[in-house]
């Protein structure tokens, strides 16, 4: 059985075949830890933010919000520019594995991988929206740097951190961060830029990849036999959010979606599968399919 988790694919070493496109991707990975590490210690401007609202005219709690907040916006940025880059290491992921050269279960089984780093992706995203999903302060922050960039504009004051964050790219990120949950927004959207530039690549070959293994997923976690491998809970939650993100590209670029009868994906057992886990653990999951 080829499997999907980082308890099976731990030691899952490239191929020469795999090697162009999983250098590629590992760059990106190497850099997911510490992004997910940063957002998690996120702690925003919300105390210094309220104290310069409510005392507008002194200039002293001003400058101290401003302070604050244009270092978290950096963060921000590159919070951004990573799902920029994200992205594009999913797009050679899904070139390698939804090429003719194999059919889906053939690709996964010979490109493990490969497979290993879209799970990666697929966990990564899922978590950072789980820690975004929780963590107001990311927009508040943002709003209130916008804001305050607009009348220091107006008012012709020279405006530290401006460069680094200009309108248009301020647009964008504030586009981003509107999203319940803008990792997956932009690997859905990515998911469905890769299948419409990829005209001469027949759909079900993205549509298969992503349903087989959402299914690769499922049995692991509702067979006893396969489930008693994993050495973690933290298996288990690694497993359940590649399930989750690959059932919702699949709805995002089959035309009919992953709910449809005729999907490829059992949805009612892969609804029973979360809802089976420990209350509460998986709401941010449930929501995200919701």
């Amino acid at each position: 059985v080829y499997c999907i988790s980082r308890y099976e694919l731990n030691n899952a070493q490239p191929t020469d075949a795999e090697r162009e496109v999983w250098d590629q991707v590992d760059v990106v990975l190497k850099d997911a830890k510490g992004i997910l590490d940063e957002l998690q210690a996120y702690k925003g401007a919300g105390q210094e933010i309220r104290e310069a609202i409510q005392n507008p005219s002194d200039e002293a709690l001003q400058e101290q919000a401003w302070a604050a907040v244009v270092p978290l916006v950096g963060k921000l940025k590159k919070f951004y520019e990573f799902s920029q880059r994200l992205e594009s290491a999913l797009h050679s992921l899904l070139g390698a594995l939804t090429s003719v050269t194999y059919d889906p279960t053939q690709h996964l089984e010979r490109e493990q991988a490969l497979a290993k780093q879209f799970a990666e992706i697929l966990h990564f995203t899922l978590r950072f929206d789980e820690l975004k999903m929780t963590n107001p302060a990311i927009q508040n922050d943002f709003s209130y740097y916008r804001r305050t960039l607009s009348r220091m504009r107006i008012n012709n004051v020279p405006a530290e951190g401006e460069n680094e964050v200009n309108n248009e790219l301020a647009n964008r990120i504030s586009l981003f961060y509107a999203d319940a949950t803008p990792m997956l927004k932009t690997l859905s959207d990515g998911t469905t830029k890769f299948v419409s530039e990829n005209k001469n690549l027949p759909i079900e070959n993205t549509t298969d990849c992503l349903s087989t293994m959402a299914t690769v997923c499922k049995v692991m976690l509702e067979t006893p036999e396969y489930r008693s491998r994993f050495s973690s809970e933290e298996t288990v939650s690694f497993c359940l959010r590649v399930m989750v993100g690959v059932i919702i590209l699949y709805d995002y670029v089959h035309p009919v979606g992953a709910f449809a009868k005729s999907s490829k994906i059992d949805m009612k057992g892969c609804i029973k599968v979360l809802k089976d886990q420990p209350p509460n653990s998986v709401d941010g999951l449930l929501n995200a399919l919701r």
